[in-house]
């Protein structure tokens, strides 16, 4: 359910209006939008909402690593169900259904589906899956007044018995009335199932369950009076499982049912969901396509035609199966009223024509066409004169480190943009720094970061991107930051399953260990996690030997890692922010940094960043909540085609902060700052309030470091499109937008493209578009 509140604030579904959400299994996978549901409900109104969230006994590994960073009172209505005392029983006890939800309305069972193991194998955590029963009451038949009326009845207060179900003496005659002497034959209530049987082995078990049974078409023969007739079946079970001639002859089981396919449907991809912001993603690509390539999505033709898809698509299955559909985006099944059940295509998105979009985009600014082409030529010069140290549209001499780059040196990727929770327009925190086919980082991991590289990469290239990550580096502990977290870190395990590699290196404050070695009980993530101090400035120089913080000598530093951050800094007093909760917590006793086991991992660490080509990652403390932190990312040095030494580039990135002189110091001489603005000038004192900055201050910071290049990110969601900002104070500077893609070979020209990104948003209202966000975002963001 990744990608659920976007999803929801698209089409118009009030986050309030779910009442329950039912895991099929407890894994990112299925469950990496919950973290980010219960906060946004906890923040709704003045006391908060609820929802009650079921899944497997499984859950309660969830619940209890979402304690490192949820407040309990988010979580009272998650319930868990099949212990592990249940699950050792027989298996007929095992796989009874378990009723979870029976009202007037409609009953809710759940049967457990473990893997078939070797007899006393317990199986571990994450493997049990669940089917879900719903069913819904009998419609019951039209009361016949004549044959109440022949019965010797009066209109009355006794049609209203009848038609409850209660018998009545009649009026007339010395006997008793019966429902069934009036009323027409009743009408069986739908039965919907949904079937997650993820692996062969638990197909296995999903054959013997002896309580579906009664759900069989030929149960009618033994025993007509207890027939169940299914409905419809939505499978999430995988395409291997599906095709497999076992699970075809057990769908048969249940006759004339509507079998809907609903995993992995690969040609899904090319029509977007999230109709909005594809739509924005358009309009910029005709603006700017070098900042905003087109998306990474196949072509419908190749998906068609894709041996990837054949294997994904459960094709063969639905040929075998007149009842079965392949699931498309929004196909939805209707259960009530009874006249309009079964299947429902008016919502299905239709694919979204690029034509379409800039055709309304001519129409609607006509001085587009020519703004689009300034840009080019803008950036056809940028590209003509990049030898040039002094080009004529910055007045800022162009850092050394740019001469003669290459394009394939680095890329600058933004993913999320936007502060809090997702919304319609922009995702939350994310920055993909692409080294190219040296691999690259993420800097934060917001919800729905797999789904953002999907779009810009396409499918295969976002395993690719997965596949060849260096590190994951997370700033604080806010959910906004790294619920996308685990998800990404579960897909490169199964990934590299069966390849020779080394976990992936998670630097990020200590709460978030917390919750990794919570949630690792439930699936492994083949992750080593190191604390953000440990990449202190302090802390490398004391793995290379120096134990004495307070000297700086280069004879313990080869990569020269003292240079990333002059003037050198005492830790003692500025390791943490003055002012900031943190100082005390690094003080406090038993949270050593300078450990064996760290410096073990750090050695690891550096060198899987020399690989990629980069000399340092430093992280620093910043002002935001405690243990909140900043980073910055120096490339090693090059030589050119004519042997000259050319220093590295430096990335600086704020995380979320207030303006703070340990970013100003660690940024300085920064090739790029990514400084998060989430306010705009006016609402300075809500930025103090919240630990955050304005854009002004954010722009501030940069100027004090000296760095060539801004890039404001995190807006605040009560600016869906673009934020406000004075465009007096962003000759250096630029707003970044989902899926903005900077190459370190257009920086010259960055800033120039400001005053048509804002031509292109210049009939934008700023409201705010989160209808079911309370007016206070919660301080969780």
């Amino acid at each position: 359910m990744l990608g659920l509140q976007r999803f929801c604030t698209e089409h118009k579904i009030k986050l309030s209006k779910i009442g329950h959400v039912f895991l099929s299994r407890v894994c990112s996978e299925t469950a990496g939008g919950i973290p980010g549901l219960l906060l946004t409900l906890a923040g709704m109104g003045e006391e908060g909402m609820s929802v009650n969230v079921w899944g497997p006994s499984d859950l309660q590994y969830l619940v209890d690593a979402m304690k490192s960073f949820i407040p309990h009172a988010a979580m009272v209505h998650t319930t868990s169900f099949g212990s592990d005392a249940t699950a050792q029983l027989g298996a007929s006890n095992f796989t009874d259904p378990i009723n979870l939800v029976d009202n007037e309305v409609v009953k809710i069972s759940a049967i457990l589906l473990r893997p078939s193991c070797s007899e006393g194998s317990a199986g571990k955590p994450g493997d049990m899956s669940v089917i879900y029963l719903c069913e819904l009451p009998d419609i019951v038949g039209k009361f016949d007044p004549e044959k109440a009326k022949a019965l010797g009845l009066k209109p009355g207060p006794k049609y209203g018995e009848l038609q409850s179900g209660k018998s009545v003496k009649s009026d007339h005659q010395n006997i008793v009335v019966h429902p069934s002497d009036v009323m027409g034959p009743s009408i069986p209530g739908p039965i919907v199932f949904l079937v997650d049987c993820p692996t062969e082995s638990h197909m296995q078990e999903l054959l013997s369950i002896q309580s579906l049974h009664s759900y069989y078409a030929d149960y009618l023969v033994s025993s007509p009076e207890n027939v169940k007739t299914v409905t419809c079946i939505i499978h999430l079970s995988p395409p291997s499982v599906i095709s497999s001639p076992n699970y075809q002859n057990w769908m048969k089981n249940f006759g004339s049912a509507q079998h809907i396919m609903a995993r992995h449907e690969m040609k899904n991809v090319e029509i977007p969901i999230l109709k909005s912001s594809a739509r924005i993603a358009a309009r910029l690509n005709y603006l700017c396509p070098q900042f905003f390539p087109a998306p990474g999505f196949w072509s419908l033709k190749q998906v068609n035609s894709s041996k990837v898809d054949s294997s994904f698509s459960g094709k063969d299955c639905v040929s075998k199966f007149p009842e079965s559909i392949s699931a498309e985006n929004l196909l939805k099944f209707t259960l009530r009223p009874h006249a309009h059940l079964g299947l429902d295509k008016s919502s299905i998105p239709s694919l979204m024509a690029p034509s379409a979009v800039i055709q309304e985009l001519v129409t609607e600014i006509p001085e587009i066409v020519g703004a689009a082409q300034h840009v080019r030529q803008l950036l056809l010069g940028s590209a003509e004169t990049k030898g040039d140290m002094t080009l004529v549209q910055d007045k800022y001499a162009v850092p050394s480190c740019l001469e003669d780059i290459r394009r394939d040196d680095l890329e600058i990727v933004l993913l999320g943009t936007g502060s809090s929770q997702p919304s319609k327009y922009r995702n939350v925190s994310s920055v993909y720094i692409n080294l190219f086919s040296k691999g690259g980082l993420l800097l934060d991991c917001g919800e729905g970061t797999l789904g953002q590289l999907k779009r810009r990469f396409g499918v295969e290239g976002a395993d690719l991107v997965v596949r060849n990550l260096k590190c994951i580096w997370i700033s604080h502990i806010h959910a906004d930051h790294h619920t996308g977290l685990a998800r990404i870190l579960a897909l490169r395990r199964d990934l590299l399953k069966g390849v020779a590699h080394e976990p992936l290196a998670v630097i990020g404050p200590r709460q978030l260990k917390r919750f990794l070695d919570a949630y690792q009980r439930l699936e492994d993530l083949d992750m080593q996690f190191l604390d953000c101090r440990s990449t202190s400035l302090a802390s490398w120089e004391a793995s290379e030997g120096n134990s004495e913080y307070k000297h700086h000598s280069a004879s313990g530093s080869p990569n020269n890692l003292e240079d990333v951050n002059k003037p050198a800094m005492n830790t003692e007093s500025t390791l943490f922010a003055r002012g900031s909760r943190m100082q005390s917590y690094w003080k406090r006793p038993g949270n050593p940094v300078d450990n064996a086991m760290n410096f073990a991992v750090l050695k690891g660490l550096k060198k899987v960043l020399n690989e990629a080509g980069l000399e340092a990652l430093i992280s620093f403390p910043v002002v935001h909540c405690p243990q909140a932190f900043g980073i910055v990312l120096k490339a090693a040095e090059r030589i050119n085609s004519v042997g000259k030494m050319i220093p590295g580039w430096k990335i600086g990135y704020s995380g979320d902060t207030r303006p703070c002189p340990e970013l100003v110091e660690a940024s300085r001489g920064a090739t790029v700052l990514i400084h998060e603005a989430t306010f705009e000038d006016d609402l300075v004192e809500e930025a103090v309030a919240r630990n955050h900055s304005t854009t002004k201050e954010a722009i501030e910071v940069g100027d004090s470091a000296g760095v060539y290049r801004i890039i404001l990110t995190h807006f605040s969601q009560r600016y869906p499109k673009i934020p406000v900002f004075d465009e007096t104070h962003m000759h250096k500077t630029c707003i970044a937008f989902d899926m903005m893609s900077i190459n370190i070979a257009d920086l010259p020209v960055l800033p120039e493209v400001l005053p048509y990104l804002k031509l292109l948003f210049k009939n934008e209202m700023i409201v705010d578009e989160l209808d079911d966000v309370a007016d206070t975002v919660s301080e969780v963001s």
